[in-house]
């Protein structure tokens, strides 16, 4: 371990430099075009090809060590949130690393360094593939449905769209380490997953003054929808996890018009596939009931968003060893609970043995305007030192430690193939009430 060390100290100041550009360069799911450029850069200089998305930003290359075993995907992520309040937040965009995305380019690109170092290399067999990966943030649905409209992504999230390109194929584990204002490096069990909904309310415009009456109101149908949703809140049970938050986009477009068209996007968060798809029924009900009390009609889109997802006990324990043999001054922290958020690292857990751990070094709230990387030493330096432990116990004594991981894991669906069709199973969308002409409706929730 002692060669981790010195390797990741050599490249201190490239990972800090690192963090500092891409905080000040905040950029969007599918529109990091500078922090892929620069993150390409940096691997290019250290005499890496890439494999580059080329349409989309983001890449991987791929370390070949020479000698035959599994292959260990390492990932960071590049995409910002928006948070307009956050005192860094781009003037322009109002996007912002409240993420910890940016720590984890740092510290990739501290790993990449690293692994140039033969003596880090020495005892690994098999393949190491890096990738800087696009869009885990899952926001700006009409931006990303745009490029779904060009055939440019058929996902929403990064993973699934490189998943589903081939960038990961013959990968046999991954992992990928997030920066959190937890004071512990810790692991969880998992997280919950989520489905992404497009809402149209589609009424009828008028003269909000002169002859309302003329008009089918729009934003009183989808304000009776949320409050439906909010009506069936308490039927949701406690161990399905359901998260269900919608906000309006748009909600007219002048205060003397009967508003004809308002738009919501909301997830339907949950532990399960089948929790998630049962409470989306409930809403979409909820939904369609405020456009059939107005007498408007309702567009739902629903595009799946990310799988739920387990850490794989294995690769805990193999958390918490490297911890120890390479920071044994640090406290791991085993949290046993299933987080309420989404992540598309889900989508790898569904083929893949994977973990999902989580870094100490930022403070404040998490997607919050308060949301710094305080100790750098820990959020990046600590965290390639970390990860490059666990490739080494994953990768030495020809890949034991992987090849019984593998093995032993059981995998929801048998292979990337079956996964994307059933993702693909999930998309639903259309005008969801008939009029008829004797007065009643006909109504599909899905």
């Amino acid at each position: 371990m002692q060669a981790i060390i010195n390797a990741v100290e050599k490249n201190r100041e490239l990972m800090l430099e690192a963090q500092d550009y891409i905080w000040k360069n905040p950029e969007t799911g599918y529109r990091e075009v500078k922090t892929s450029k620069y993150m390409e850069e940096q691997f290019e200089a250290l005499g890496y090809d890439l494999v580059k998305a080329g349409d989309i930003p983001g890449f991987y290359t791929v370390v070949d060590t020479g000698r035959p075993g599994p292959e260990i995907l390492i990932l960071g992520e590049l995409d910002s949130l928006i948070c307009v309040e956050h005192p860094d937040a781009d003037p322009e965009t109002g996007a912002v690393h409240c993420c910890g995305h940016s720590a984890q380019s740092a510290a990739l690109l501290g790993i990449a360094a690293s692994l140039k170092d033969p003596k880090v290399l020495e005892p690994l067999c098999g393949r190491i593939r890096l990738c800087s990966v696009p869009a885990e943030e899952l926001i700006e649905i009409e931006y990303r449905n745009e490029l779904r409209a060009k055939g440019i992504i058929k996902y929403y999230g990064g993973k699934p769209e490189f998943l589903r390109r081939g960038y990961f194929d013959g990968v046999d584990i991954a992992f990928m380490v997030h920066t959190s204002p937890n004071p512990t490096f810790s692991s969880g069990l998992g997280s919950v997953g989520c489905l992404a909904k497009k809402v149209t309310y589609k009424g009828v415009s008028a003269h909000a003054g002169g002859s309302p009456w003329n008009g089918c109101n729009a934003l009183y149908a989808a304000t009776l929808g949320l409050q439906a949703i909010n009506s069936i809140r308490e039927t949701f049970q406690e161990k399905d996890i359901i998260r269900v938050h919608p906000i309006i986009t748009k909600g007219g477009s002048a205060v003397n018009a009967i508003p004809d068209t308002v738009t919501i996007e909301s997830y339907i968060r949950g532990e399960s596939f089948e929790a998630i798809l049962e409470a989306n029924k409930k809403v979409n009900r909820a939904l369609c009931g405020g456009a059939l009390s107005l007498g408007a009609n309702i567009d739902i889109q629903d595009q799946p968003g990310y799988a739920p997802y387990r850490n794989c006990p294995d690769m805990i324990d193999v958390a918490e060893e490297a911890l120890s043999q390479i920071l044994p001054e640090e406290e791991f922290t085993r949290t046993g609970k299933i987080g309420s958020g989404s992540t598309d690292m889900g989508d790898l857990a569904c083929i893949m043995p994977m973990i999902h751990p989580h870094a100490p070094g930022a403070v404040g709230r998490s997607h919050g305007s308060d949301y710094y990387i305080e100790d750098s030493e820990k959020a990046i330096v600590s965290s390639a030192k970390w990860q490059l432990a666990m490739l080494t116990l994953l990768l030495k004594d020809g890949g034991a430690r992987a090849k019984a991981i593998k093995e032993a894991y059981k995998p929801k669906f048998k292979s990337k193939e079956e996964y994307l069709a059933y993702l693909d199973s999930l998309a639903d969308g259309g005008d969801r009430i008939t009029y008829l002409e004797n007065g009643g409706a006909n109504i599909r929730l899905s």
